[in-house]
């Protein structure tokens, strides 16, 4: 079998998307040793994170000329036997299709996203999906939001969870703080929120509720570590924290590397999740598997994906967000226990597994494929005979 990836999103800090595909990836390579894979990368220091036995080809970051030619004119060089996407097929595309689609946010909560890429989006992610053999996605939420918006066979969409790659594992508290302090000038206790700014993550509401924790708490000393890529949204949240008069105590990090990450997870009292909408949240497991407790919302598929191993608030109430911070903080044995539960909740994913179930949708794809394609020689066959 020879599948192809579009793997453009590694080494483009696209976050989770990134997180996703190159998980995946580096288990295929132990896990099928007799499939040809082909990895599609537009960043060249991707090459690191391929495994050595792909064969790699480029195509192009910009989203119109990969979509409109690259990957067309290399699916017609590589004839393999499927291709594998996240959210957007190229054009014309005639490979067998397997696409991954996180979340279906940009129908859900459309306010969070400008009128032109809503659309854009709409159209492209529905035609991806009519034209998918296989629609892939991290959560049971996830899965009955994609069948409310694009009636389907039920068997078509199917749930492969996210997990948490191997370096997230618990760190000495002092040794995690101490290369914070290093690196990033934190020296103080902080409570941790990770992800991209941007309003539907929620920092601005976060900022609000930290200025509330300390009016609630005034003895706590803690600071507010938020990290994630810097982009518009970040002086709106820069301009909350000075409204609030919190902005001496908030710490916006920009972009972290996993190998940094896992420091600034270790040496956290907790890791706050206020985004109002998420198909998964790998933050919550990351923050977990490194033994850390989390207070995330109730909303999406962060409930499930917590199962009862973290404490849940409304994104939308300044106090819930606040009280659920003031109790871990200030309630050890509630946060101890928090952190045990968060670990064995996190123990319970894996990236071998979930690499080990998109095999099994590749080759019941890729065969479907063969066995047509078998069928219609002996067909034509029949009828020259």
């Amino acid at each position: 079998m020879r599948f192809s990836v579009d793997a453009h999103a590694i080494g483009r800090h696209l976050t989770g998307n990134e997180v996703y595909i190159r998980n995946l990836l580096q288990r295929f390579a132990a896990l099928d040793r007799d499939s040809e894979f082909i990895a599609y990368i537009a960043a060249p220091e991707a090459v690191q994170w391929i495994p050595e036995r792909f064969r790699v080809r480029q195509v192009s970051a910009n989203p119109f000329k990969r979509l409109g030619w690259d990957l067309p004119l290399r699916l017609r060089e590589d004839r393999p036997d499927l291709l594998h996407v996240q959210y957007t097929a190229p054009l014309g595309c005639r490979t067998p299709l397997v696409a991954t689609v996180h979340d279906v946010s940009f129908l859900e909560r459309p306010e969070f996203f400008p009128l032109a890429r809503r659309l854009q989006l709409r159209k492209t992610v529905s035609s991806t999906v009519r034209r998918a053999a296989r629609i892939l996605t991290p959560s049971q939420f996830s899965r009955a939001a994609i069948l409310r918006y694009f009636p389907s066979s039920p068997d078509q969409v199917v749930v492969v969870p996210n997990a948490v790659s191997s370096e997230f594992r618990p760190m000495p508290y002092e040794q995690a703080r101490a290369r914070v302090l290093d690196r990033f000038g934190v020296a103080h206790p902080y409570i941790l929120m990770v992800g991209d700014l941007q309003p539907r993550k929620n920092q601005v509401g976060l900022v609000r509720a930290f200025a509330e924790l300390l009016r609630m708490a005034p003895a706590v000393p803690h600071r507010l570590v938020l990290v994630g890529k810097r982009n518009g949204y970040t002086e709106a949240v820069r301009r909350e924290a000075e409204r609030c008069g919190v902005s001496g105590r908030v710490h916006l990090t920009g972009f972290i590397a996993d190998q940094d990450l896992v420091a600034v997870y270790g040496g956290c009292d907790m890791l706050a999740f206020p985004s109002f909408y998420e198909g998964f949240g790998i933050p919550i497991l990351e923050a977990m598997a490194c033994g850390r407790a989390v207070a995330c919302s109730n909303v999406s598929a962060m409930p499930e994906v917590a199962d009862g191993a973290a404490i849940l608030f409304d994104p939308h109430s300044t106090v819930e967000m606040a009280k659920a911070m003031r109790d871990l903080l200030l309630d050890r044995e509630l946060r101890q226990r928090m952190e045990r539960l968060g670990q064995q909740r996190a123990g319970q994913f894996s990236w071998e597994l979930s690499a080990a179930k998109t095999l099994e949708v590749y080759y019941e794809v890729a065969g479907s494929r063969q066995r047509s394609a078998a069928a219609a020689a002996r067909t034509v066959t029949v009828t020259k005979s």
